[in-house]
């Protein structure tokens, strides 16, 4: 009779945990944090989509005959400093890290828009429909990296929100819920706008 009694009290206590939780955003934590892992995993795999295509990018654009070496060095430093650095889980946690990964890759971006623009005054590379069949890659990536870049933007706020307001933020201390870092930009619509890289000019 007791086992029963002990047996019951247990259960009835499993369901006020299971609804305190519930309440306190518990739940809401646990799903908005495998949604920001997910986004922010996508992030990483359209960067490294690009970071794939500028080796044959480069390669295709050496064989031109007095191509402009400076801003082929900058895209290859560039994506040298933004492969080197080193994303961990905690990166999520980190705003300084997340700010030196977003400065790498914006400087990588930037370097292979400064390319495009000047690949514009080489006719034969503009007409080299192999360097033609990348550059159609490389801008398709771009969009897809600003997709996924808002999509963890939005995620992270949501989530973020839930961890400052009460009483949430209390059960983000007691489960160790941090706020999480996020893409810093001067200009919010600038990151629904991929880096700028006309591929059909005259």
């Amino acid at each position: 009779m007791r086992t029963s009694f002990q047996r019951l009290l247990t259960w009835a206590a499993g369901l006020v945990i299971a609804a305190s939780l519930t309440g306190c955003g518990y739940n809401d934590f646990q799903r908005l944090d495998e949604q920001s892992q997910s986004a922010w995993s996508e992030v990483l795999n359209q960067y490294q989509r690009r970071a794939d295509l500028i080796p044959n990018i480069v390669a295709t654009v050496k064989g031109e005959a007095n191509f402009e070496q400076e801003t082929l060095t900058r895209v290859i430093e560039a994506r040298s400093k933004a492969t080197s650095i080193q994303v961990t889980p905690e990166t999520l946690n980190d705003p300084a890290a997340m700010q030196q990964f977003q400065a790498a890759q914006g400087e990588l971006g930037s370097a292979l828009s400064r390319l495009m623009v000047v690949v514009e005054q080489y006719p034969n590379l503009k007409a080299n429909q192999g360097f033609s069949d990348l550059r159609v890659q490389l801008e398709g990536t771009e969009n897809r990296i600003t997709v996924a870049r808002n999509r963890y933007i939005q995620t992270v706020q949501e989530y973020n929100v839930l961890a400052r307001s009460f009483p949430n933020n209390l059960t983000a201390m007691l489960f160790g819920y941090k706020p999480k870092a996020n893409f810093q930009v001067a200009n919010e619509a600038t990151i629904s706008t991929p880096p700028a890289v006309d591929f059909n000019k005259p």
